[in-house]
């Protein structure tokens, strides 16, 4: 497996975490249209197999993860609709991409996360907040309707008549009101960047396998019935039990050990 990160500058891989900014300081960090390309780039050779990394870990390179995009340029375009269309089909692409990684995916979401950055903060599997955290729909505020699987992924979060609340009304929500309703996974009073990059950290020293197993169940699970899923379930434990992390994971617990997985 072959590592090269020379085409995506702003992507970064230590510790087995493959770190993806989405937008830079400045604009108010707003999403920022080369790092998308960079971020679809990157979730393409980690897809391939060409990245050996064990997290994806979301960031904003600035005091914002994300505060949505960049309108100044909405306006500025020849053509709105294909503008806004091929901005919409690119940051798609990097949400399929997250959704399609055998790897968990966790989100700083330290200070605004609004419109699209609260779209990719949704499709983490981990999203980190603290008490500087603010999480807006935005969309209404400029006249448009949400991107990025906004309105597919916080129905299902929250319920659908919260998120219906919520990006009608357009009203900010502090970090640890949206972690009291399950908008954000995880709720820190420390630095919010910190935390997410240490777990993502220990995720990436986890069992892959399993991880890969779990994520393709859940992605499934609603496309299928109880009898189909649980025939799922069953193929994929057995196929792990002789995994080498499985093996590792069983007889560590056996011999009441940490286990020492290797990624396979």
């Amino acid at each position: 497996m072959t590592t090269d990160l020379t085409a995506t500058p702003l992507v970064t891989l230590e510790d087995g975490v493959l770190t993806i900014p989405i937008s830079l300081e400045g604009r108010g960090n707003s999403l920022d249209s080369d790092a998308v390309t960079q971020a679809g780039t990157a979730l393409s050779a980690l897809l391939a197999g060409e990245i050996d990394a064990g997290a994806i870990l979301l960031v904003g390179l600035g005091r914002n993860f994300c505060a949505g995009g960049n309108v100044p340029g909405f306006a500025a375009a020849e053509d709105r609709s294909e503008h806004v269309r091929e901005l919409a089909d690119r940051l798609h692409g990097v949400v399929r991409d997250l959704e399609r990684a055998p790897v968990p995916v966790v989100a700083a979401v330290a200070g605004w996360a609004a419109g699209a950055g609260l779209s990719l903060a949704l499709a983490a599997d981990f999203s980190v907040g603290g008490p500087d955290t603010r999480l807006l729909a935005a969309y209404p505020g400029i006249g448009l309707s949400p991107d990025g699987g906004m309105s597919w992924r916080l129905p299902r979060a929250i319920g659908p008549a919260a998120a219906r609340a919520f990006i009608l009304g357009n009203e900010p929500m502090d970090g640890a009101r949206a972690h009291g309703i399950g908008m954000i996974t995880t709720f820190t009073e420390g630095d919010v960047c910190t935390t997410a990059r240490e777990l993502a950290v220990r995720l990436a020293a986890g069992p892959r396998a399993s991880y890969a197993a779990t994520k393709e169940l859940l992605r499934r699970s609603e496309e299928r019935t109880l009898a189909q899923q649980l025939d799922a379930e069953r193929d994929s434990i057995a196929a792990l039990a002789v995994s080498p992390d499985g093996i590792e994971g069983v007889d560590a617990f056996v011999a009441k050990r940490s286990p020492r997985f290797g990624g396979a």
